[in-house]
């Protein structure tokens, strides 16, 4: 029995010619190209260090404590799983910190990440790795703390198959929430409440599209390469408009205005994130047709983008308010997560080639150090960030002086695609997406550029 229809298989095929089709990016070489040199990373990576530190941490020979802090460096130093994402390295720290039974911990964690020899026996050690993983945050809960402190069931999939895919990444697809979501958008399938049978369900997919892109392609095609025609598709899913061109009054600022995504597709709307902010890349690149619609709209181009970032974070969950325009010199607006103890103040900067932060620091450091100093009375953390298109030029030094001389912890230069996406991963899993530490919050911890592939990769 075929699991997908005529009509799901030609979709997937669009999907897989529009990745092999796509041209050379800056660096002259194509999508496709650049993710074969990933892939052969990949694999050297796998056969020098992460294949020999697993073997010798289930075999006993390498400690827990040992094992998790060189997976966590090798990660580090090698972004080519996304494994330091909350699915990953920060669920393993979760599980370890939380466990009350340091050994019954380290044996359910070489039982399960020990690769399975058959569907049957991955099913039924992903079952039981999650039973564990329930009673550790039921035990959590039960001795005073929160659920957010509290390792969560739904990263199990993703942490166990990261592992088994280094034993055999022929046979064991890495479950990433991207692929999961983007197959979703796809209408190839849909994931149910059965963690186990979902991520067999996703391993076949990936084993017939495999195969279905290798015959019509005539190259060959790995999990890994499927993992690659998601991640392309799935990498922005939630634009309103695209830059070649689209009639003005879709592009109309007032919300209602905006037509769905996808209507001009003669498809149906994927996009979990609502037009006012699904329009933000757009807006912070100065969009010409948007500076009219704006105008007609009885607002400017700037104010609109200032609406938009305070809606991004109004249906995250913050408490938001706008400040701006005819209050001095404040900052554009702040988000506030009171359970979290922290608070964020941010600028909206409109930018067609991208902002510099040195052109007006020192003015937003007057501004911000009043800010956060008041701030600093009621939470515990502040952080600053800057939302534009891009940004140009050394920030290392405005940055450097912004956290020597305010209250805020951290400066972050977030490009308006990275908002956007924390708006879609929110909306797609809000109980999984916290604001928290455990979520949305680390997000804010290191000072410097955010971008949309960072927000995906640590999102998974």
């Amino acid at each position: 029995m075929e699991l997908l229809t005529e009509q799901q298989r030609k979709r997937a095929l669009e999907a897989m010619q529009e990745y092999l089709s796509a041209p050379a990016v800056e660096n002259g070489k194509t999508p496709a190209e650049e993710d074969a040199e990933l892939d052969a990373k990949r694999i050297a990576l796998i056969e020098k260090e992460l294949k020999p530190l697993l073997s010798g941490y289930l075999s006993g020979k390498i400690p827990l404590s040992e094992f998790k802090s060189k997976v966590d460096g090798i990660n580090k130093r090698n972004e080519f799983w996304g494994f330091k994402g909350i699915k990953g390295q920060m669920f393993f720290n979760m599980v370890q910190n939380v466990a009350d039974d340091p050994g019954e911990c380290d044996q359910e964690l070489k039982s399960a990440l020990a690769v399975p020899a058959n569907d049957q026996i991955a099913s039924s050690r992903m079952k039981t790795f999650a039973n564990y993983v329930k009673r550790l945050g039921d035990q959590w809960v039960e001795r005073g703390n929160t659920r957010y402190g509290a390792p969560k069931q739904g990263s199990v999939p993703f942490f166990l198959s990261y592992f088994w895919q280094i034993q055999d990444r022929d046979t064991w697809p890495v479950y990433y929430t991207n692929s999961v979501n983007t197959m979703t958008d796809l209408n190839l399938w849909r994931p149910s409440e059965d963690l186990a049978e979902d991520y067999l369900a996703f391993k076949r997919i990936h084993e017939d599209l495999a195969v279905l892109f290798a015959e019509t392609s005539k190259r060959k095609f790995t999990h890994y390469d499927v993992e690659h025609v998601f991640w392309f598709a799935g990498k922005n899913p939630y634009e309103a408009v695209k830059d070649e061109g689209v009639p003005p009054k879709r592009m109309a600022v007032v919300p209602d205005a905006i037509q769905p995504v996808g209507i001009d597709t003669g498809r149906l709307p994927e996009s979990y994130v609502p037009p006012i902010v699904s329009i933000l890349p757009l807006m912070a690149r100065h969009d010409h047709s948007l500076v009219e619609a704006a105008k007609r709209s009885g607002t400017s181009l700037e104010r609109a983008f200032e609406k938009s970032v305070d809606a991004a974070f109004t249906i995250m969950g913050y408490e938001t308010k706008l400040l701006g325009q005819g209050q001095g010199r404040v900052p554009d607006g702040r988000a506030i997560a009171p359970d979290d103890n922290y608070a964020i103040l941010w600028d909206g900067k409109v930018r067609g080639e991208g902002y510099s932060m040195g052109t007006d620091d020192r003015i937003i450091r007057e501004y911000v150090t009043t800010q956060s100093r008041e701030l600093s009375r009621r939470f515990r953390n502040i952080y600053y960030a800057i939302v534009s298109s891009s940004f140009v030029d050394d920030f290392d030094d405005a940055i450097a002086a912004m956290k020597m001389e305010t209250e805020v912890s951290e400066v972050v230069l977030l490009t308006a695609d990275a908002l956007v996406a924390i708006v879609d991963a929110k909306l797609r899993s809000p109980l999984q997406v916290t604001l928290g530490p455990d979520g949305i919050q680390r997000l804010f911890t290191s000072s410097g550029v955010l971008t949309a592939e960072m927000v995906r990769e640590y999102l998974i």
